[in-house]
């Protein structure tokens, strides 16, 4: 748990309200999910924008404290201000550590330095950064490697093949996803390639020459 925030509990609700909070220092939100009713809430600006720039409040689980009592919760939102780019309002979805969520996790890549098709000089396409996995609340992993250490040149590699950690399932079960390929970049052609390439060039500037020609043998 990298992420505790104090909260305080709003009596009322509305517009007026969460203007009032954000004026006393706040940002207004909600708590909801569960078997409770929503509450309405506020929290220390800077508290949030801490936790914002933590980089942990929008994917791990995050633990709200009211007069003592704590409550994990996962931030479903957070909304900011169009102009200003504050943060004004954030939803928080009560969990427990073994409730199971969606969440997006990102994909870090590993190997790169020993991938037969790197080492020719071809590319790593990323299709996914980020990978959409299920998992209890309370073990989400900060990261999914991808190891392409064996990928050659036109090799992809798909969420079946990605090591997932204990617990954690793939977030799509209806198509094994795409999670990267290797394609060939201009250092990775061969040397008949680029001969056909320019075989091919030399070919278009004749007949384009040619053309150029025409009218004058015409008139001699």
């Amino acid at each position: 748990m990298s992420v505790v925030l104090d909260v305080v509990v709003r009596e009322e609700s509305g517009t007026g309200n969460a203007r009032e909070a954000r004026r006393n220092g706040m940002v207004p939100g909600v708590i909801y999910g569960g078997d409770k009713d929503a509450v309405s809430i506020g929290v220390k600006y800077n508290e949030i924008l801490k936790a914002i720039n933590s980089g942990q409040f929008l994917s791990n689980m995050v633990e709200l404290n009211h007069d003592g009592k704590p409550q994990k919760v996962l931030t479903k939102d957070v909304q900011f201000h169009p102009v200003s780019d504050k943060p004004i309002h954030v939803d928080f979805f009560r969990v427990t550590e073994k409730t199971i969520i969606d969440v997006n996790v990102s994909a870090v890549f590993v190997g790169e330095d020993v991938s037969p098709g790197m080492k020719e000089g071809g590319a790593l396409n990323v299709v996914r950064y980020n990978i959409e996995i299920k998992c209890p609340a309370g073990s989400i992993p900060d990261s999914i490697e991808v190891d392409i250490s064996g990928m050659n040149i036109g090799d992809s590699i798909h969420l079946s093949e990605v090591a997932l950690p204990p617990g954690v399932k793939p977030g799509i079960t209806d198509r094994d996803v795409t999670i990267a390929t290797i394609v060939a970049s201009r250092t990775s052609k061969t040397a008949e390639e680029e001969e056909e390439e320019a075989a091919a060039a030399a070919a278009a500037a004749e007949g384009e020459d040619g053309e150029a020609a025409a009218p004058e043998g015409e008139e001699g």
